[in-house]
C-alpha cells in the first residue's frame, strides 16, 4: 500500500492511484485547509508545497509526487503559533472569506524560495541577474496564479511584503 507524507505524517493511501491528491489531503488525512476551486489548477485555492515547491494539488496524484513531503496550510505553523505570513494575512486583511487564504500563503512561500534562488517571472527585467528585486509590480506578477474574489488583493501584497521584507528587494513589495 503506497504512503503518503503530509505535514510529517505518514498516511497509508488505499485509494485509485488517478485520485487527485487534493482529494487524499482532505479525505484520507482529514486536512480541510487545502481548498477545492476550478478543480483545473487554475484559480490556486489547492495550492500546497511540494518539496518546497507551490504545486496545485487537484490535478496531481499520488503518483505523480511519488516520495516527495507535501506541506500544507496546516503544516506551517507549530507549537501553536502562526506562521508569520499567517498572521500578517491577519494584520494587513489579506483575507475576507478565507477561501483562497491556504493557497495564496502557500504560493507566498513558495515564491519567496524561488526569489532567493534567483528564479526570474515574467516581468523580471534582467534575467541573467541572480538578485532579483521584489517590486510590487514582480510580487502581483508571481502571485497573479491565485485567485480572490473578494478582492483582498492590496492586503494579500501588503502581508507578502511585510512577511518577507527582511530580504532584499522585498520590503519594497509592501509600499
Amino acid at each position: 500500500m503506497p504512503s503518503l507524507q503530509v505535514n510529517g505524517t505518514n498516511y497509508e493511501i488505499n485509494a485509485d492511484p488517478s485520485t487527485p491528491l487534493l482529494w487524499l489531503i482532505r479525505d484520507i488525512c482529514g486536512l480541510k485547509g487545502t481548498k477545492f476551486g476550478c478543480g483545473i489548477g487554475i484559480c490556486g485555492a489547492c495550492t500546497v508545497l511540494i518539496g518546497g515547491t507551490p504545486l496545485r494539488s487537484c490535478n496531481l496524484t499520488l503518483s505523480d509526487i511519488g516520495s516527495s513531503a507535501v506541506t500544507t496550510i496546516e503544516g506551517l505553523s507549530g507549537d501553536g503559533a502562526l506562521h508569520p505570513l499567517q498572521q500578517a494575512f491577519i494584520e494587513h486583511d489579506g483575507l475576507q472569506c478565507g477561501y483562497c487564504t491556504p493557497g495564496q500563503i502557500c504560493s507566498a512561500i513558495g515564491m519567496a524560495a524561488e526569489i532567493r534562488r534567483g528564479v526570474p517571472s515574467a516581468v523580471t527585467a534582467d534575467l541573467a541577474n541572480t538578485s532579483i528585486e521584489l517590486t510590487r509590480d514582480e510580487l502581483r506578477e508571481r502571485m497573479s496564479g491565485n485567485l480572490c474574489r473578494c478582492g483582498a488583493h492590496n492586503g494579500i501584497i501588503a502581508a507578502i511584503g511585510e512577511s518577507f521584507g527582511n530580504q532584499p528587494g522585498l520590503a519594497e513589495a509592501a509600499e
